[in-house]
Formats: structure tokens, sequence, C-alpha cells
């Protein structure tokens, strides 16, 4: 069997590392770098705080592939488990955070709610006027995205998987007699049994080749690196002010990460003509955000450098993997999660191919058809 994977960021990796390891017959095309469209510029998160059971499951599938990643692919991911502590200024946010609570420890993460007070013991500078309650989870962390797609990409060589970089698929036809797909790309015209759509931002645009609209928009979101007024400690959890969006967390040489998305509009844009450098406006708001929420930012916080990329958003904030057509499958819409659950995610699209059907994890309720239906009620709440 051959299968194609349109894309070659983390998720698309993992997905022909799952396949190859089952013995598939596997290309990867890949219209720019190996990790060089939204994995290149992700912050790196791994976290298991999600609000819908879905994503939790995707992530305690994935977790346990992070924390083996160097034994199994020989490369450090520098992975550290910091621990997210989630805020919240809102009653109702305080509420959430007591269901998504009971809903994750329900499926084994050691996530606990906290007091403000109590929330002072993980963010000493932490203004505790300002929140009501919040969430907390050790097992949460951060790795290098590009070390880890540096591991896909040498694992996937070494298992003989076809790994074409600079190679844009420029149309997908369905020869329906022979249950095939015709990939089109510059260089040849490829035929395979599957093709994957793990484009990320530029899923939709894969998904028209092959007459599939898909509810995924690539919009814009930044990042700064700082020298805050007071340093964080190395092991300071990420923190997220969920009901303002704004996110910091520890760097390397006393530097810390800020982010959020603050704008009331959020539109599309076109993913290969995008400004990759951070706004002046919005890193200032970015500090002065961070500094409503703990002590360690200010007047004197210094930006070093920022950046921006593309996350890939449906209108629920959850991924689409999912056989959209006969033999089309779709991995992508990950809202700012592809990397955290790419290795879960692999595996299901490798089952989806393989088997027919995912089992490591349910994806049930990922399938394109609830956007008609409407019958998931899903709605990922916890995104920064």
């Amino acid at each position: 069997m051959h299968i194609v994977i349109v894309g070659g960021g983390v998720v698309g990796l993992s997905c022909a590392h799952a396949l190859a390891e089952r013995d598939a017959n596997v290309t990867v095309c890949e219209a720019g770098t190996l990790g060089g469209g939204s994995t290149g510029r992700a912050a790196g998160g791994i976290r298991m705080q999600f609000s819908t059971p879905v994503n939790v499951a995707l992530s305690v599938a994935s977790v346990p592939v992070w924390e083996s990643f160097e034994e199994r692919f020989g490369v450090d991911i520098d992975y550290r488990k910091n621990g997210y502590l989630f805020l919240a200024r809102e009653a109702e946010t305080a509420d959430d955070f007591e269901s998504n609570v009971e809903m994750q420890t329900a499926q084994g993460v050691p996530s606990r709610t906290l007091s403000p007070a109590d929330a002072t013991e993980l963010c000493p500078e932490l203004h505790t006027e300002e929140f009501v309650a919040a969430t907390y989870c050790p097992e949460d962390g951060v790795a290098d995205p590009h070390s880890a797609v540096q591991g896909y990409s040498q694992a996937v060589t070494d298992a003989g998987v076809d790994v074409r970089t600079n190679t844009p698929v420029t149309g997908l036809d369905r020869e329906e007699n022979e249950n095939r797909w015709r990939v089109e790309t510059p260089d040849e015209t490829l035929t395979a049994d599957y093709v994957v759509n793990a484009a990320g931002a530029w899923a939709r645009r894969v998904g028209r080749f092959a007459d599939v609209e898909l509810p995924i928009a690539p919009r814009r979101r930044q990042a700064a690196v700082v020298e805050p007024e007071r340093e964080l400690d190395a092991m300071h959890p990420l923190t997220i002010d969920l009901d303002s969006g704004a996110y910091f967390r520890p760097e390397r040489e006393g530097t810390a990460l800020v982010g959020g998305h603050f704008a009331d509009s959020d539109p599309d844009v076109d993913p290969d003509d995008f400004s990759a450098s951070a706004d002046l406006d919005w890193t200032v708001e970015a500090v002065e955000r961070a500094a409503d929420v703990a002590g360690y930012f200010g007047p004197e916080t210094r930006v070093r450098n920022g950046w921006a990329g593309l996350y890939a958003v449906t209108p629920d904030h959850h991924a689409v993997v999912d056989e959209v057509r006969p033999g089309f499958v779709v991995a992508a819409g990950f809202s700012g999660h592809g990397f955290q659950h790419a290795p879960a995610t692999g595996q299901c699209v490798a089952e989806l191919c393989l088997d027919g059907s995912a089992s490591q994890v349910d994806i049930s309720s990922l399938s394109l058809d609830r956007f008609e239906t409407d019958e998931t009620g899903l709605v990922e709440r916890n995104v920064a």
C-alpha cells in the first residue's frame, strides 16, 4: 500500500513514522523544508489540561512518546515538565475549571484546582487579587519542536520513507475505478492508495484539490522573548490567564516567552504571504498583559526578539482527524495543539489507513461531518 502524506511538519512526519512502522510504503511531499511551516514557529507546549475528553485523550496518548523521545529517536528534545498554571478571573471560568479537572483526573491526569493564594507557591509574583481560581498539572511541560522534527525525519528516512522537500502537491484526482489517487507535483505524478492531508495552515487549500471543503482557517499568532524585570525560576510553570489570553513561561538565560491573542478580530491570512515578525504594538500589549498577571514584568522589561506563525483553526478549536473521502484522510486543524498531539495523531492516522478505524484514541468526535450535524457539542475552551 502506497500512502502520500502532504505536509512535512511534525504531524506529517509522525504519520509517516507510524505508517512506516507497519510496513506501509510512504512518500512525504513537503512544499518547503521539513518543519518549516507552523512546527518551526510553535511554542512547544505539551499539556494535558484541555477542556474536552478527546483533546485530553490525545495528550495522554502522546506524552509517553515525548517522555521517551531520546530513547526512541536518539535526539534530545529538551523536554521539561515545568507544569501549566491556568488562571481564572471570572466566576464562570472558575466553574469550568472544576468540571475540567474532574474530567481530566478521570483520564488519569494529575491536575488539581488551586486558590490564587495557593498558586503563589508556583508563581510567587502572582497578582492574587486579580484572580478567583487556578488549576495546575505538574506533568505538563514544553519541548523543542525543531529537535522533534530532526528526530522524526531521521527515523522515517531510516525506515525507507521517501521524503521529498521543496515538492508542493499541486493537484489531486480520484480514480474511482482503480480506487487510488493521482497526486500531482511539479516533478511527477504519483499514484497512491491513500492521501493524508497534514498540511496544517495549508490544509484547506489541499482539501480543495480533493473537492473537500475544510473549515480550517490560517490565523496569525505571535510570541516574544523578553528580559523580565524579575527573573522567573527555570522551573516556573507556563502560566495562562485564560480570561485575557495572556501567557508566559521561562526561556533560557533568564529570559521569558510571552504570548497571547488579544484582538477582537481574527482574520484569515495567506499562509504564503504573512508577516513572520512580531508586531511592535502587539509586543507592548503582550508585556503589559503579562504584567497584569504577575510582577515579573513591567516598564523595564526589555524585548529580545519575537516572531509570528500560523495556527490552523477550526470553529470548535479541535482538529479534523478523519477519512473524509475514500482514501483521503485529514489530520489538520489542531488550533495550536498539533505539535503536542502529533504522536497520537500519527498512530490514529495509521490505523485509519491500514485498519479502517482508529483504536488507540476514540476520534469519532473529530470527524468532518460534525460541522454539518453539530451533534458533538465540542468547544475547546482552554485555548491560548
